[in-house]
């Protein structure tokens, strides 16, 4: 039995993804939906980044812990977007067994260092509003590293077990992914040689890691609601409460999702359901993120919005320094 399994093993080189096989007459369109979708979340976050590292006044932990949020986003549509688009506009929905791993891997490296980031971000704000007088000396540039270091650090080390033996496993039942990418839930219902292991692997590690992160920022948000309802007045904590409401809505937005995909019961399990909130969670969430805080952010929408002026505006600036530079010479 083993022989066989090992065999059929072997002749799985690569998988065929899906997609939305089930939507023949609507590829096209959901070909621009994500094609939009996916140059809308690369424009967005890539502005947030080039705005906050652009000017002196957002050089600040909380700005520096968007800038790795942002470029998580962008990793994230990435590593998944790219060719499933291959696969609506082309019908090229092959990938080699290498290829979908290192892309199983990637997303989860992606989910999991999200996770921590928004921790360090809970971390950030609680030490913001209820330590003010000692933020500068706590949050220092060295305490900022060495916590986006971490995350990402943790990211990559916690789900190399879980895909590990998921690369190891015999895949004799069929090649066919029935996801939009390499989905290691979708992975593990094509494996026949057991996944009783990565199962407890993801149970522990979700109880150890995805949890504590979580609780951590329940912890935070106890403490920075409690310390506003002491403020006096209502505009005071108002302005106190604003200056994490992106971060909160991030966080409702990102675990809704997750426990929405990840921690449905078995029952009520469905791949074409899971694709479907899985596509909220890869897509609309880089989509949504920068527009969260650029909006909520009074002072970085300011700064951002000077900073796509600038853009629209350069090849036009560049093009009337050109001119009087020629006439200048003419002269």
């Amino acid at each position: 039995m083993e022989e066989i399994l090992q065999m059929n093993y072997t002749d799985v080189t690569e998988f065929i993804i899906l997609a939305f096989f089930e939507l023949p007459e609507m590829q096209l369109l959901l070909f621009l939906v994500f094609l939009i979708i996916y140059v809308m979340s690369l424009t967005g976050n890539l502005l947030i980044i080039i705005t906050v590292c652009s000017d002196s006044h957002l050089h600040s932990p909380m700005f520096f812990f968007l800038i790795n949020l942002s470029f998580l986003e962008i990793c994230y549509v990435t590593v998944t977007v790219p060719k499933l688009l291959a696969v609506l506009i082309a019908q090229n929905n092959s990938i080699s067994f290498t290829q979908c791993i290192i892309q199983m891997y990637l997303f989860m490296v992606c989910t999991d260092t999200e996770a921590y980031l928004l921790t360090a971000m809970a971390y950030d704000r609680y030490i913001a509003i209820c330590k003010p007088l000692h933020y500068t000396i706590i949050m220092n540039k060295k305490v900022c590293i060495i916590l986006a270091i971490v995350s990402w650090m943790i990211g990559f080390l916690d789900v190399a077990p879980q895909v590990t033996l998921i690369s190891q496993s015999f895949f004799c039942k069929s090649n066919e992914i029935n996801h939009f990418f390499c989905d290691m839930t979708a992975l593990m219902t094509l494996s026949c040689s057991g996944t009783t292991a990565i199962e407890n692997i993801n149970y522990i590690v979700g109880i150890l890691l995805g949890s504590t992160s979580f609780l951590l920022i329940i912890i935070s948000y106890v403490y920075i609601i409690s310390t506003v309802l002491k403020l006096h007045s209502a505009k005071s904590r108002h302005k106190t409460f604003s200056t994490c409401s992106s971060h909160l809505t991030v966080v409702l937005l990102f675990y809704g999702t997750t426990v929405a995909v990840y921690l449905r019961p078995q029952s009520a399990y469905s791949m074409n359901l899971n694709k479907l909130l899985t596509v909220v969670y890869i897509t609309v969430i880089p989509l949504f993120n920068p527009l969260i805080y650029s909006l909520r952010n009074k002072e970085l929408k300011e700064i951002l919005c000077k900073t796509i002026r600038r853009t629209i505006f350069l090849p036009e600036i560049i093009k009337c320094c050109t001119q009087h530079l020629v006439t200048a010479f003419q002269r």
